[in-house]
């Protein structure tokens, strides 16, 4: 059962990746979330909630991780897009 055309894929006007730099999560959210969740139903002097309050000290206290550089994806790919199309058409 092997076919013998192999499958083609359409043309592409554009190479391009959707959003290559988006932002990462915050990871403090979950526990922020945790705090303001334990405080609705606990109170805002909840006994139960220092833990996750100490969780949420200890995440905002940590350093921040230095910030990547922009990802120069979409710029490589117009650069070899000439040749690709190019070779389609052909």
């Amino acid at each position: 059962m092997t076919n013998k055309n192999p499958m083609r894929l359409p043309p592409l006007r554009v190479l391009r990746i959707r959003q290559p730099n988006r932002p990462e999560p915050n990871p403090c959210m979950t526990v922020m979330s945790s705090v303001l969740a334990c405080w609705a139903s606990a109170g805002y002097h909840g006994r139960g909630c220092t833990t996750v309050e100490q969780a949420l000290r200890a995440c905002m206290d940590a350093p921040i991780a230095p910030k990547k550089g922009s990802n120069t994806i979409n710029y490589h790919l117009a650069r070899f897009s000439k040749r690709l199309i190019a070779q389609g058409r052909k």
